[in-house]
């Protein structure tokens, strides 16, 4: 039941001062797509989706299936910390037609394992499309610990997990637990790391800038070309590091910017850099290749 394998991009939101930017939002796309990406994630953190509506989250999911029609799968974040909300935009977004559901740790009114396994195995049991628990504990404060991934995998519509919990020995063991799902990597710096562990990809930040280059690094790890995945990562790095300067997508949208694809306004309470940060970010796309305009 794997939804892709390779690299996908947690993809921006272009705003205007209107709503979503639909005519940034389908260069892009394009950009993506023409780059060799292998999946698009919409409405993940990302794209800030804790600051779209409701009717713009549907909007935009379903500009996305249909502005990829069936090119590479689209994965949409539907994640709350009220498991009913949770279960109706999961609904929502696959009959809009996502491919994939991905659906963060609930937030806040922290709950126990039990709780966790119940809210993915509710949210599963509505969905039309599977699911990917996201697991990010510096921004939700809930870690999906190996043995829980275990009991959430047991349902037959759960199909994968992405990983940022930074925690390599965790990530290890939850491969070791849960071989029937799909390991992403949800942090940049550690795609081939958890390659090497039995992943399958990774849910990226860095694509939206260098699409070409994370598909690479993936597809080479995948077709047994370590040394060239190795490389790529390593090139990547410094402009990981500089991408992750300040909270996610404020660089990440400054970087479209600089090189001309239009990634619109951050929402606030997100604001713009720093001029330092914002310097150091333009060194590392130029010494990574690309043209400031």
């Amino acid at each position: 039941m794997s939804i892709f394998s390779g690299a996908g991009t947690a993809l921006v939101t272009p705003f205007n001062e209107k709503g979503i930017d639909y005519t940034a939002f389908e260069v892009l796309l394009d950009y993506q797509i023409k780059g060799g990406i292998d999946a698009l994630v919409v409405c993940g953190t990302t794209g800030e989706s804790s600051t779209m509506s409701k009717q713009e989250d549907l909007d935009a999911i379903a500009f996305v299936v249909k502005h990829a029609d069936g090119r590479v799968p689209v994965i949409a974040g539907a994640g709350s910390n009220d498991t009913a909300s949770a279960v109706e935009a999961s609904k929502n977004a696959s009959d809009l037609g996502a491919d994939g559901i991905l659906i963060v740790t609930p937030y806040y009114n922290k709950c126990n394992d039990t709780g966790l396994i119940r809210h993915y195995h509710a949210i599963a049991d509505a969905s039309g499309a599977p699911i990917i628990a996201y697991n990010v504990p510096s921004r939700t404060g809930v870690n999906i610990k190996p043995e829980v991934m275990r009991e959430i995998a047991v349902h037959d519509n759960v199909a994968a997990i992405k990983e940022a919990s930074g925690d390599i020995s965790q990530i290890a063991q939850t491969c070791r637990l849960c071989p029937d799902i799909d390991v992403y990597s949800g942090n940049d710096d550690h795609v081939v790391p958890i390659l090497s562990l039995g992943g399958t990809g990774v849910i990226s930040v860095v694509s939206n800038v260098m699409p070409q280059m994370t598909h690479d690094m993936v597809a080479s790890y995948l077709n047994g070309d370590v040394n060239t995945a190795t490389a790529l990562q390593h090139k990547l790095n410094p402009l990981i590091d500089a991408l992750f300067s300040e909270v996610n997508p404020i660089p990440v949208k400054t970087a479209l910017n600089m090189i001309g694809i239009n990634a619109g306004l951050l929402r606030m309470p997100l604001c713009e850099m720093s001029e330092s940060n914002a310097a150091k970010l333009k060194e590392e796309l130029i010494a990574i290749g690309l043209k400031i305009v």
